[in-house]
């Protein structure tokens, strides 16, 4: 699995278990942090539609190695907030991808300093 950052946001945690309750149609409420793949019935088909709904909503790209390593909730919020942080950083420092750039809207020249 992917290591994650000490700290997760508890707003991303927040999205990630909706966007899993809303993939599964279950409430908010039925999923917790500690909560299994297994414990929730949550098979690889189930798993594969989590990992779109999820990389659509944070606007990242799950490698195929991390997805293999899920298994419980607490390990897609604690791979999300890592790809999410790598995403930032990768803006931050200027690097552009097709993923970083989820609002193609500002595509004015950059002018020469």
């Amino acid at each position: 699995m992917l290591d994650a950052p000490s700290a997760v946001p508890e707003d991303l945690t927040a999205r990630v278990i909706r966007v899993i309750a809303n993939t599964q149609r279950v409430g908010v409420e039925t999923i917790s942090i500690d909560d299994t793949f297994e414990n929730l019935k949550i098979d690889s088909l189930d798993g594969i539609n989590i990992v779109f709904a999820l990389e659509s909503e944070f606007h990242i790209s799950v490698p195929d190695e991390a997805i293999r390593d899920m298994r419980s909730i607490r390990d897609v919020v604690d791979g999300v907030a890592k790809l999410v942080a790598e995403k930032q950083a990768r803006l931050n420092s200027g690097e552009a991808g097709s993923e970083a750039a989820p609002d193609a809207s500002n595509t004015q020249a950059k002018s020469p300093a």
